[in-house]
């Protein structure tokens, strides 16, 4: 086996090479069936969609690229190259092996999308640190031999993939540390085979008690990880649930913060003799307003989800009703066909045959009125029922919207008292310090407000539509996405049905062709 080092250099005297489209094709047409239908192909051209092993070895390609059409590959073959990056894969999310040893390759990347691969060869390449492989939650087979990796914390890296059976990493300097295999037998419990050799189940055990300690802590900061990440997870899902509600961080104070978030005069302003007092009182008030909204959001979220389930549970029921009556109505014409079908076979009299067929044919154009009047039936039954779902639907959301612009007014309401406040408290306080009175000293950046009446004013008003204007924008997303959502389901609906009503004219008129069909066949052949 060449090392890397004589690769590279038998590399160095050939011309890097491009993967492209020229390449590609050769590459899949040598690979493809030798026989009659692998000739054909070759002729026709071949899909690259529709490959699914592809071999590029010893092609001295420097960069992966123009891979994105085989979406449908399981095995990629790029050992024996010049590849320096690992990149270019994105679109195969089907592919199973990769084969990448024998490359420049110095950083594990770009696998994120290859939740598929079971089984990876990195061998003899430059790679001094195992990571960015959390996606590929079935490999099996892991083979890093040949590199630069030399700390020991690698191996507790790979713990996380659940499927992993066998590791290589024979010619990596930490193969030199002392109990190498032990700390990796007692690491990788699941492993089956280490650097081509099978793993004893004695051996394991000894591993295991040698590093008892120290696995305990790390199932243990493991759990104590696990659960973080379920309760991540958990909130992710929970923070979904709330948008789809459209009141997402209106469970919390966050409106309110956010209000503060950009508002300096204010925040100075906060300082004011008897201000925090009034603003704690605000926020508490503003609060429960927007709990008030949060929770009427959840409430009608499910009304509407009860709604649509109900809609489509009455469509679905609809449709399965109509199909019933279209089956035996089928199933009725072909036990009659076949029996006229035999009866034309057998009768020797060529009138008679004739007027069989005529029968027949009118059979089957009464059975295509039949269905086509089902179909119809259908069409009016559904068409009925999604314009009550789209009054309903629209009524509820207008209602919500309506009642939303109430809660929401209220918080505005609550904004112009404070603001009142805040200016009465202002202004009595720039009277004080007119008269040099003032009740406490203030921040040199407060006082810095009360230069005059216009100042304060204008600092007050600055703070109060900063408020305003956080408030509307809340209400206007909210408002415009609701809207949205609504417009969209009802058009998604409407072009659904539509879809249906097309496939379904076109399954009976396949059908009835294929009877009519069939029909004049036998004709033909009785006649000739």
């Amino acid at each position: 086996m060449l090392s890397s080092g004589k690769m590279n250099r038998i590399y160095d005297s050939v011309e890097p090479r491009v993967m492209d489209n020229d390449m590609l094709k050769l590459a899949v047409g040598e690979q493809g069936p030798q026989e009659e239908a692998g000739q054909l192909a070759k002729q026709e051209g071949i899909l690259f969609k529709d490959v699914l092993s592809l071999q590029l070895d010893f092609q001295n390609i420097l960069r992966i690229d123009n891979l994105w059409q085989f979406e449908n590959l399981k095995k990629l073959q790029l050992d024996n190259n010049i590849i320096e990056r690992i990149e270019g894969l994105e679109n195969l999310t089907q592919l199973v092996w990769l084969d990448l040893s024998f490359n420049n390759i110095t950083v594990i990347e770009g696998l994120d999308t290859l939740v598929n691969l079971e089984d990876l060869s990195l061998f003899n390449n430059r790679i001094s640190k195992i990571d960015s492989l959390d996606a590929l939650v079935k490999l099996q087979v892991l083979s890093l031999g040949n590199n630069q990796i030399d700390d020991m914390m690698n191996i507790v890296y790979l713990r996380q993939f659940k499927c992993l059976r066998t590791l290589s990493l024979s010619g990596n300097p930490i193969t030199q540390a002392e109990d190498y295999r032990m700390f990796i037998y007692a690491h990788l419990p699941d492993l089956v085979y280490l650097d081509f050799r099978r793993i004893s189940e004695h051996v394991k055990e000894l591993a295991e008690l040698k590093y008892q300690y120290s696995i305990d802590e790390l199932k243990h900061r493991e759990h104590l990880r696990e659960v973080q990440l379920e309760e991540e997870q958990a909130q992710r899902a929970k923070l979904e649930e709330y948008k789809m509600a459209f009141v997402e961080h209106l469970n919390s104070s966050f409106l309110f913060d956010s209000m503060y978030a950009e508002d300096v005069e204010g925040s100075k302003l906060s300082c004011l003799p008897t201000v925090g007092e009034l603003l704690k009182a605000y926020k508490e008030k503003f609060v429960i307003i927007c709990l008030n909204i949060f929770e009427y959001g959840l409430k009608q979220q499910e009304k509407r989800k009860l709604e649509l389930d109900t809609f489509n549970e009455c469509v679905q029921e609809a449709i399965k009703e109509n199909q019933e009556q279209g089956k035996l109505r089928i199933a009725k014409f072909e036990e009659k066909h076949l029996l006229n079908l035999s009866a034309i076979r057998e009768e020797p009299e060529l009138l008679i045959i004739e007027k069989k067929i005529v029968e027949c044919s009118e059979d089957i154009s009464e059975l295509f009125n039949v269905l086509m009047t089902l179909e119809m039936q259908l069409v009016e039954q559904l068409e009925e029922a999604i314009n009550m779902f789209e009054r309903n639907i629209t009524d509820m959301v207008g209602m919500f919207i309506e009642n939303i612009q109430s809660l929401m007014a209220q918080c505005r309401d609550l904004e112009n008292h404070h603001h009142e406040k805040l200016l009465e408290i202002s202004i009595s306080t720039l009277e004080k310090i007119l008269k040099g009175e003032p009740d406490e000293e203030l921040p040199d950046d407060v006082r810095a407000l009360f230069v005059d009446k216009d100042t304060i004013v204008n600092a007050v008003g600055a703070s109060h539509d900063i408020h305003l204007l956080k408030i509307d924008n809340r209400e206007d997303e909210l408002v415009t996405r609701i809207n949205s959502w609504c417009t969209h389901l009802v058009d998604k609906i409407h072009k659904d049905e539509v879809m249906r009503n097309r496939k379904r004219v076109k399954e009976i008129n396949q059908y009835i062709d294929h009877m009519q069909s069939e029909l004049d066949n036998l004709e033909c052949g009785d006649v000739d």
